[in-house]
């Protein structure tokens, strides 16, 4: 950290702490020197002035931007672009990979013009967490573990050779290795700091802990009061290299918690409904700040629950202050004394401890002893369905959904038993939000353990696994003695990882795939995960649902969701009595005396004292040390991105967009998943056709999300998820599209290679919350390599609007009521965005011609979605890498 050279405002102070003196920017000097009445911002936009007030040049941060700040107030809204710099950066593999595969690029870039290569390095403390890759190959077994480890490694060796080749190439650049956990509760439980500290010219400087991730569930450590969200990796890439993150000042919605959770409740069924509130209000691109006195209630974990699915309620952060509870945490899971003085000592000398004298944007609160058990589905995280109506509400769905009136029963080959429309066939415990909450953890040790006594068993048909994220949780759930009920209910042990909810669910058994597909069973899984998006957790199952931990185990006993679990019981106890699930539940007291007897400081400590020591196999792995590094022609998972060939001194500036022929027409709530999927890859499919040609063999194939660093498969996996569905190919599902003007259906891929032939640009056209989900920047990456130069929609999700811009793509917003169906867009359009080649500016109003078929031409305005002066300079360098690149040579 170089903090900038002015220092308007005269807010450089010290503090002594523990007979140690440190430097730090006072917002309470600020404020007498000026900045009247920022004690009543919220605590969020604290941190960003302080960052303000730290790296204020003149240049990239000015007066006027920390003025702004203080503005805010008298609207609680801004206009105001700033730069913001946060602390570190945080990387998971899937993204962690094309990551360092473009920093290498881009020092091959360099030397090519005869510049020194290792001025692409790290400015910041990046960590990257490998806990994408662990797939539930096995489970239910003792050894699951340890065979789903030998298959990662084995899968993986390529992937994980460059990440080490990484490691030592690039300065300030630290990797966890697999098995350590999921990136978000490793940031939780071990990165963070909450006040970070750093030396520069003799001094020692404490200010905000603060970060962006690579991963859009980044915002759990908002739980934590540190201020973090997901970016796409261009952007991440960028801030490693000196960028500040250029953003409006956002407006802050404060949530009011009050009371407590009633009994029988847990964190997850507080989340769905605080999701489903958020999305109603609609808070897309602001923060939103929790507060009251409800909060002296929440724990760490169940903060960091809420926070880890901002990006479900659309949010960009869910950010919680500081107070006791922060503390308590801190010495909890085993943080250094000195440091959690420091915490409490520069939270309170800030204005950054838990108070109620703050200015929000608006309010909005819940009360939380009105909360009901819940569960989320069947496609989306703000599908709320209380559990008192999830039969009924599945019931209904799915006739909706398949037309059918009764269930199909499908015989399962080589068993005594069969599977129907309903079936849970996967009940994973798994995802960063749940599994980092001890309560529900332990809460389904013990909803198991009765289950047993009662002579319960899991439905034979059902795959379960329990994939934590942390190693911790099985230290306290084995000296709870409750590790071995949920193996005897086959939830043993498969990986520390993401597993099931990024799709890396495995495969299912083949006489299940078979009982599917013979009578097409519209088959369910139960995940305790954040995200339940079509055709991402298994491309054999239709409907997916996001349920607390114990939920999932109580699911796995009772095999359908027409069940009511309510009413229903879940089978029979060895004298033939009925047991339902009122039976099983543990109190909330069970929970919480166990947790006390089970968990302390020592496990965090042990677990965390050899952190980048890793595996065996990992430490096995060797790899050149060298600063350039030297790819592999004939490798199908690492290839050099072709995003800085012949790059020009010069930027590209506006290019003429003319004639643009839709690619694809989408509805509303498309995710990254459909734009990018995660999972499986299809043998029929342009990938499984690329696979061919070079010899690998369908076991082979791994996931798109694990291929991410090979352009070649990731060009032919966009827009390539098989629940996909394209308005312009009536009557397929998958990667499909309608070659113009042949008016010939083909997959996508192979009818861009024919446009590319012509030199035709491409147009995608879509609906309300394009690029909801996943900070996934393949999303972008793949629409740019594909040849589209433009997305028009009625709305854009953050990330991926940024990330669209990262990668060169205008984001053009239809206006005035107008969107695709009354346009009667059907794809034989021609598409011209008028006069862009002349130059645009921020939030413009942008003509668009349309030529239909039958000759006529329809004119509309649209909103050009580049919304700041800084996102417009990445658009004209064709991205912001080349950006960087251009102004670093």
């Amino acid at each position: 950290m170089k903090p900038g050279n002015k220092n308007s405002y005269n807010s450089l102070d010290t503090i002594d702490i523990d007979d140690k003196s440190f430097n730090f920017y006072s917002l309470s000097k600020a404020e007498k020197n000026g900045l009247d009445g920022i004690s009543y911002l919220p605590k969020s936009l604290k941190v960003l002035l302080e960052n303000l007030l730290r790296y204020e040049d003149g240049v990239t941060v000015s007066k006027k931007q920390i003025e702004a700040i203080q503005k805010w107030l008298e609207d609680r809204k801004s206009a105001t672009e700033i730069a913001y710099r946060p602390a570190r950066v945080l990387l998971q593999d899937y993204t962690g990979i094309p990551a360092v595969a473009d920093l290498a690029a881009m020092r091959e870039a360099v030397k090519e013009k005869n510049k020194d290569p290792k001025k692409i390095n790290p400015l910041s403390a990046v960590d990257l967490v490998i806990d994408h890759s662990v797939q539930v190959d096995q489970s239910a077994k003792k050894n699951s573990f340890e065979k789903n480890v030998d298959i990662e490694f084995e899968r993986n060796g390529e992937r994980y050779s460059f990440l080490k080749w990484g490691q030592q190439a690039f300065d300030n650049f630290r990797i966890v290795p697999p098995g350590t956990g999921i990136c978000h509760q490793v940031n939780l439980e071990y990165l963070s700091k909450v006040v970070w500290s750093e030396s520069s010219g003799g001094k020692t400087y404490l200010f905000p802990d603060t970060l962006v991730g690579t991963d859009s569930h980044t915002t759990m450590v908002n739980g934590l009061s540190v201020l973090g969200w997901g970016v796409g990796g261009i952007e991440a890439e960028a801030g490693m290299l000196g960028q500040p993150i250029s953003m409006l000042i956002p407006e802050v919605i404060g949530f009011e918690v009050k009371n407590k959770l009633p009994e029988g409740t847990t964190a997850t069924d507080l989340v769905l409904t605080v999701v489903k509130i958020l999305r109603d209000k609609g808070v897309v691109g602001k923060f939103v700040e929790f507060f009251g006195e409800g909060l002296k209630n929440l724990s760490l974990a169940d903060r960091a629950t809420i926070a880890n699915m901002a990006p479900e309620y659309g949010a960009t952060c869910g950010f919680f202050p500081i107070d006791d509870e922060t503390l308590r945490y801190l010495r909890f899971s085993g943080r250094d004394e000195h440091i959690v003085k420091i915490v409490e000592k520069y939270a309170k000398e800030q204005g950054l401890w838990s108070s109620d004298n703050i200015k929000f944007t608006d309010k909005i609160s819940l009360d939380m002893s009105t909360v009901v058990p819940t569960i989320s589905g069947p496609k989306r995280p703000q599908d709320k369905v209380l559990l008192t109506d999830a039969a009924s509400n599945f019931k209904k769905v799915f006739k909706e959904t398949t037309k059918r009136n009764k269930n199909n029963v499908s015989k399962v080959n080589g068993t005594d038993f069969e599977i129907k429309d309903g079936s849970i066939l996967i009940a994973a415990i798994t995802s960063c939000t749940n599994t980092s909450n001890p309560n529900v953890l332990i809460g389904a040790g013990l909803l198991a353990k009765k289950a047993i006594e009662f002579g319960l068993k899991t439905k034979p048909w059902v795959k379960t696994s329990l994939a934590p994220g942390s190693q911790v949780v099985t230290d306290y759930l084995e000296k709870a003695g409750l590790n071995k009920y949920l193996d005897m209910l086959g939830f043993n042990l498969v990986g520390y990882g993401c597993t099931t909810c990024i799709g890396n669910s495995g495969p299912l058994k083949e006489n299940i795939v078979s009982a599917i597909e013979k009578e097409s069973i519209y088959a369910v899984s139960v995940l305790s995960g954040n995200r339940n998006f079509e055709g991402r957790i298994s491309p054999h199952i239709k409907a997916n649902y996001l349920a607390s931990p114990p939920l999932v185990v109580a699911y796995a006993l009772a095999g359908h969701m027409e069940i009511d679990l309510y009413k229903d019981p879940l089978g029979k106890d060895k004298n033939g009595k009925d047991i339902f699930l009122k039976d099983i539940w543990p109190s909330n007291k069970e929970i919480e005396t166990t947790l006390a007897d089970s968990l302390n400081a020592n496990m965090f400590i042990k677990r965390y004292s050899n952190v980048s020591e890793g595996p065996v196999q990992w430490q096995k792995i060797k790899t050149e040390k060298t600063s350039i590094y030297n790819w592999d022609e004939s490798s199908t998972y690492v290839k050099r991105p072709p995003f800085f060939d012949q790059l020009s001194d010069e930027p590209e500036g506006f290019k003429e967009i003319k004639d643009a022929r839709p690619l694809l027409i989408l509805g509303d709530m498309v995710t990254t998943d459909h734009i990018s999927p995660a999972g499986s890859i299809q043998k029929e499919s342009p990938t499984g056709e690329y696979f061919m040609k070079h010899q690998v063999l369908p076991k082979d194939y791994n996931s798109y999300g694990s291929r991410r660093g090979n352009h070649e498969v990731m060009m032919r996996g966009t827009f390539a998820n098989i629940r996909i569905r394209n308005e312009m190919a009536p009557g397929t599902e998958g990667g499909f599209t309608k070659l113009h003007p042949e008016g010939k259906i083909m997959p996508v891929y192979d009818a861009v290679v024919e446009y590319k032939k012509r030199g035709t640009d491409l147009v995608v056209i879509g609906g309300k919350e394009y690029g909801t989900g996943s900070s996934r920047d393949w999303a972008a990456k793949g629409t740019k390599l594909l040849g589209v130069k433009v997305v028009i929609a009625e709305s854009f999700e953050r990330i991926h609007r940024s990330n669209l811009i990262g990668m060169g793509i205008l984001p053009l917003q239809f206006i005035e009521g107008m969107d695709r169906k009354k346009l009667k867009f059907e794809g034989s359009e021609l598409v011209t965005v008028l006069k862009i080649e002349k130059g645009i500016n921020p939030s413009d109003k942008i003509d668009v011609e349309i030529k239909y078929l039958s000759g006529d031409i329809k004119r509309i305005k649209t909103l050009c979605r580049i919304d700041t002066k800084n996102e417009l300079e990445y658009y004209k360098n064709g991205g912001i890498l080349q950006f960087v690149l251009r102004n670093m040579m």
